[in-house]
């Protein structure tokens, strides 16, 4: 009850939960009508109470709430696709990718969202494993896509144009959404994403990071990727404007934010991190950042140049949301993942699931409203008394927590067990060093070892890494293989591929 409690009050500060005139109210009802909590709901409920507010502004121009709700409806009549199909979305970010969402949405088709840095080999088998029926994709694309019942998004306009604005079926089947998994250590797996049923969700998130309902909103991360598409999802909560550009361009990006009025902004950390290489410094209430580990060099520099606006998310997938770190947070501990927002439990565990002592390294296990419904070739993740794994490892220090690194990554070198992650950190904040991963690899006399791959601003020798992580770190912490590259290899989402590393 007191969990209920606290998520509507947080409702009521954002501005999410105020009163409502006829009209507005009206709107909000027959939207939960016709498709429950939906995105076609949120458009909906948004052109009853802000018809003429801007809700999505993109390189073709602007759109008002009352536009995307209609023009949708449109889109939802003229698109050759029915109930329970699955299509398949291969966008940038624009207009195109939110229409062919809310449309999808209101008709009671599926969606799979595809990563735009598949290879054709990589987007045929999602295709046929995800039983795709229709694509919908920038023509850009077209070399992925094999042979198949396709849509263009230079297309939509004109179908929109012939689309008729009769009513729909109220409740369509409830279409599912698909995500597919960064893929960094292998092929990439469709996640069945709940759908929320209720606005706790957004409570949580909005419980750590303070967002406000009509806030203008910049959204460089990806929207196929699961942080882009949470950003998405809550600006819609929010009523907000929503500022998206198909190419992230660092310097087109700060400027959107001046000429916008944007209020806050979602990034990957490899976005926020080619941000601070501009000389703009425009203000900003709130920086979102998730998607990846946030080096906690970035952390300081942005608190440093951008004031104490930045807010950190861990979470995956699979979990959606663990923690969030606040700007208080991250200046007094730069590689923190905060604390859990409300609604959510977090635990760490050794491998009997004891919860472990403060300061001991365990596995991170997580429950929340949005925990997947599992992978949707039939497996899911590990799950120990209503929690879910992350796979990652991590601990508690001053009630905050620490992510170790992945389970799967620690290496056993000389009889030690060792953590590639908490060597990265340490590079990381390393004169010189503007990118670093730290990955195990076999060795015949200790069973592992580290292998660190350094791209450098100057010149750095092998000895200068390994005396640093030297003066820093244990012994057996020491990376024996330091390679210097000119970039590490990234997905579209800016994860690290360290499966294309190699000694």
């Amino acid at each position: 009850m007191l969990t209920h409690v606290r998520a509507l009050l947080t409702l009521v500060r954002a501005g999410v939960i105020r009163p409502l005139g006829p009209r507005g109210l009206s709107g909000a009802v027959s939207g939960y009508v016709h498709w429950d909590i939906t995105l076609a709901w949120g458009y909906a409920t948004g052109a009853a109470r802000h018809p003429d507010r801007p809700a999505i502004i993109d390189d073709d121009g602007q759109l008002t709430y009352a536009q995307v709700h209609k023009r949708t409806t449109r889109l939802a009549n003229a698109l050759p696709v029915q109930p329970a199909d699955r299509v398949a979305v291969l966008c940038r970010n624009h207009r195109g990718f939110i229409e062919t969402l809310t449309a999808c949405v209101k008709i009671g088709a599926s969606t799979v969202l595809l990563n735009t840095g598949l290879s054709r080999a990589q987007t045929s088998q999602v295709l046929k494993d995800q039983k795709v029926t229709h694509t919908i994709a920038d023509r850009e694309f077209a070399h992925l896509i094999p042979e198949e019942p396709t849509t263009w998004t230079d297309e939509l306009d004109d179908l929109i144009k012939s689309g008729s604005d009769a009513n729909l079926p109220r409740r369509p089947p409830r279409g599912r959404l698909i995500v597919l998994t960064s893929g960094t250590t292998g092929a990439p797996k469709g996640a069945r994403r709940p759908e929320p049923a209720s606005l706790g969700p957004a409570a949580a998130l909005l419980s750590r990071i303070p967002l406000r309902h009509g806030e203008v909103i910049a959204i460089p991360a990806p929207l196929f990727h699961t942080w882009g598409l949470a950003a998405f999802q809550i600006g819609l909560v929010l009523g907000a404007t929503l500022v998206l550009r198909r190419k992230f361009e660092p310097e087109q990006t700060l400027k959107d934010v001046d000429q916008k009025n944007c209020t806050a902004m979602f990034v990957v950390p490899v976005m926020l991190q080619r941000m601070l290489d501009t000389p703009r410094r425009p203000r900003l209430r709130i920086i979102a950042s998730s998607g990846s580990a946030l080096p906690p060099p970035t952390a300081t520099r942005t608190l440093e140049e951008f004031g104490p606006v930045l807010y950190n998310m861990y979470g995956s997938t699979e979990v959606s949301w663990a923690s969030i770190a606040t700007p208080d947070e991250l200046k007094k501990y730069p590689g923190t993942a905060g604390k859990p927002p409300e609604g959510t439990t977090l635990a760490i565990v050794d491998e009997q699931g004891r919860e472990v002592a403060a300061g001991e390294t365990g596995r991170i296990f997580v429950g929340n409203e949005m925990l997947f419904d599992g992978y949707t070739n039939g497996t899911g993740k590990e799950v120990r008394q209503g929690l879910m794994s992350t796979g990652d490892v991590g601990y508690w220090k001053d009630g905050l927590l620490f992510v170790a690194g992945r389970d799967d990554e620690m290496i056993v070198s000389g009889g030690e067990n060792v953590y590639p992650r908490e060597v990265e950190d340490v590079l990381a904040a390393m004169p010189g060093v503007r990118e670093v991963a730290v990955v195990g690899v076999a060795d015949e006399e200790f069973g592992q070892r580290l292998a660190a791959y350094v791209v450098a601003q100057k010149d750095l020798t092998a000895d200068h890494v390994r005396e640093h992580v030297r003066e820093k770190l244990a012994r057996f912490s020491v990376p024996r293989d330091v390679v210097f590259l000119d970039a590490l290899p990234r997905n579209a989402t800016g994860k690290v591929l360290k499966r294309q590393l190699h000694p």
